[in-house]
This record gives structure tokens, C-alpha cells and sequence, in this order.
């Protein structure tokens, strides 16, 4: 099994999370994020004062996932939250040890 997290521009949450649906995905979290790398940020005007804005807002989406179906989860990721400019997001793949279903206590992949 695979924890699949991916940071993603705000106003895609709602194409990725009917791609995902459309590959199988039967669950998937998302939090509301700030965060920045290679885009930096950017200044903004308020109330006459310019200011720098370093932290942008992000979504952070947690997909837990079947290891055959990461290359289509994340397919599916970069298919729709990218529009080819910077700050398009990043996508992270890691090992899930143990998952239980905490009202029937399933494991693993029954607990998916």
C-alpha cells in the first residue's frame, strides 16, 4: 500500500477530485495548506502598504491507494492540476505499513 500526497493549486481541487473518482478512488483527504518553493510568493497592495506574501495557499490531498494503482493515481494528478506554469504543486509517494478501519477494524487493503 501507498500514501499518495500531492499540494495543489486551490482551484483544481474539484477536477482532481472527479479524476481520482473516475480511476477508482473511493476516499481521499484534503487540508488546506500555505507553503511556497520555486514561486516564492508575491507582493500585494493593501490599504496603501505593499507587503510580500510568502506563503500561498495550497491544498494538500492524502490518497491512500493499492500499489498497483499509484502510477494511475498520480497520472490522473498531473493530468488535471497541472496547467504548465509554476507553482503547479508536487506530488509524494511513500510506504504505508498498517491501515485500519477504525468502526469494523479491517486491515490493509480491506480497510482501503
Amino acid at each position: 500500500m501507498k500514501m499518495v500526497m500531492a499540494v495543489i493549486k486551490p482551484f483544481k481541487l474539484d477536477d482532481v477530485r472527479e479524476a481520482l473518482a473516475e480511476v477508482g478512488v473511493t476516499g481521499i483527504t484534503a487540508t488546506e495548506v500555505k507553503g511556497f518553493g520555486r514561486q516564492k510568493g508575491h507582493t500585494e497592495l493593501y490599504r496603501g502598504a505593499e507587503y510580500v506574501v510568502d506563503f500561498l495557499p495550497k491544498i494538500k490531498l492524502e490518497v491512500a491507494v493499492a500499489a498497483d494503482q499509484v502510477e494511475v493515481v498520480v497520472e490522473a494528478i498531473m493530468k488535471t492540476a497541472g496547467t504548465g506554469r509554476i507553482g503547479d504543486g508536487k506530488i509524494f509517494i511513500s510506504d504505508l505499513e498498517r491501515v485500519v478501519r477504525i468502526r469494523t477494524g479491517e486491515l490493509d487493503g480491506d480497510a482501503l
